[in-house]
Order: C-alpha cells, then structure tokens, then sequence
C-alpha cells in the first residue's frame, strides 16, 4: 500500500515511535495524519509540524473502547473511513507474578485489547472497501521476551498473536497487518528505564526516526514483520531452533543485566 493520499492514524502519536511516525507519513504525503494520544500537549505539538489541514489531534485513551468508536466515527464519517490504523500506543511495567494486579490489567488492556478495539471498529469499514491496513507496534519482546518484566513479555506475545490472526482471517479480503517489532528505541520507556532489564538495549537502541524509515519501507512491501533491527531476525530464528539453547542463553543475559544494575546502584557507579 500507498501512503500518499491515504487518512492514517496513529495512536500514542504524541511521543517517541508514535511521534516519528505520524511526521514521517505527513513527509510521504498522507492526506490527512491523525494524532491520537492521551498526553494533549505533545500530540498538539506533533500536528503542529505538519502541514496545516494534514493533521489532526484527537484526545483517546486507547484502552477504553468508548473512545476508539468515537475516534473512528469521527475521523472515518468525516474523510471517507481510515485507510491505515497504526496500534501504536504501549506502556511497559516491571515485575513478574508478584506485580499488582492493577498493573497486569493496565498493560492488558493498553497493549492487547488497544489493538482488538481498533480491530472491532474498523474492519467492517475496511471489509466493504475491501482494502485497509492495520500497522501493529508489537516489539521484539512478542517475539523472543522481555527480561524485567513479565506483564510486558505476555501482553506483547499476545498482541503479535492477534495481528497474525487478523492477518490470516482477513489477509484474502484485502486486508493488511504489519507487526513492527523493534528491540530498543530512544523513547521515554527506554530511557527512563520503565521496567528493570532494559538497561542493556541502548547500546544497540536506534532512534524513533529509523523505526519510521521501517515501517514506511514495510507498509510499501506489505511485509507482515517489520523488523527495524535486522539481527532479531536471527535471535527468533535461534529460538524456534533451538529453543532450550536459547532459553539457557536468555538466563545468562538476565544474570548479566542483574549484576550490570547491582553495580551501578553501588556508590561508586558501574564497575
């Protein structure tokens, strides 16, 4: 698919991957480019920068479902129905079982039932165009883990299920899916180190605006995987060779980072 003439959303628009990707799809022409965020500052600012009559702010909190019919009620009925959907909002908690149950059922919802609403409400817009693309930010924790945090391991396995579901359900009716699943970005959740275990990622983190580069480079080929990072190609290759190699391998690496953030909570800094 085209981006150029197409009305695009992205949720979580406001900030980071979001951010780089509702300007890059301005910068490739989109008719319109709809920013949707709960953080209103940000996202104002965001279509801001693009051309004016070419993008839009709508207030959404994508784990309420009430507010993404609304969005696409609104945006659809108003530009003749939403061409490319990009999932894109997701937040990341530490811990594992012993994580509060509030925090379990956030992450569920903003990473997982995000994607289904969208789904819910915007299939049978796209089904009778016979043409949609639904652009899922899944990360490469849905393909191998995510050391740190459980709630975000799962949530992200079950959000790269569903859009191969969808893709497999709707793929013969014109309907695309792209999972993007990228290891680490500069964004705030990488940064600001929101779930232990991540530290180890920013040497090979890459900026939101390569991610963008990805995705519109993906959506053009109507790949199913975006892989902004070449090399987890190879890593799920690994596991699904050999998955009890990879998982000694994983344990190793969690060592490492455990020590790694022993040490740099000493006095004296990282030895």
């Amino acid at each position: 698919m085209q981006i150029r003439d197409k009305v695009v959303v992205v949720t979580g628009g406001g900030n980071g991957i979001g951010r780089a990707l509702s300007l890059r799809f301005a910068a490739e022409g989109a008719r319109l480019v709809v920013v949707a965020d709960v953080d209103e500052d940000n996202g104002f600012n965001v279509v801001q920068q693009i051309e004016r009559g070419r993008g839009a702010f709508f207030a959404c909190n994508v784990a309420d479902e009430e507010q993404i019919r609304f969005l696409f009620e609104t945006v659809g009925e108003m530009n003749g129905g939403i061409d490319i959907f990009c999932s894109n909002a997701g937040i990341g908690v530490a811990g594992g079982p012993e994580a509060e149950d509030d925090l379990w059922i956030r992450s569920w919802n903003v990473n997982v039932m995000a994607h289904v609403y969208a789904a819910r409400h915007a299939l049978p817009q796209m089904l009778k165009r016979k043409e949609g693309y639904f652009v899922q930010t899944v990360s490469a924790a849905g393909l191998l883990t995510q050391i740190g945090s459980a709630p975000y391991s799962v949530t992200k396995h079950a959000a790269l299920a569903f859009a191969e579901w969808l893709s497999i359900t709707y793929g013969e009716q014109g309907i695309r899916v792209s999972a993007l699943c990228p290891q680490g970005v500069r964004t705030n959740m990488l940064m600001k180190a929101e779930f232990a275990g991540g530290a180890f990622l920013l040497d090979t983190a890459i900026e939101p605006e390569q991610v963008a580069d990805a995705v519109v480079q993906g959506i053009a080929e109507e790949k199913f995987l975006i892989l902004p990072h070449p090399e987890v190609a190879k890593y799920f290759q690994n596991k699904a060779n050999d998955y009890e190699r990879w998982l000694r391998g994983m344990r190793k690496l969690q060592k490492t980072t455990e020590i790694m953030g022993k040490s740099a909570d000493s006095p004296h800094g990282p030895q």
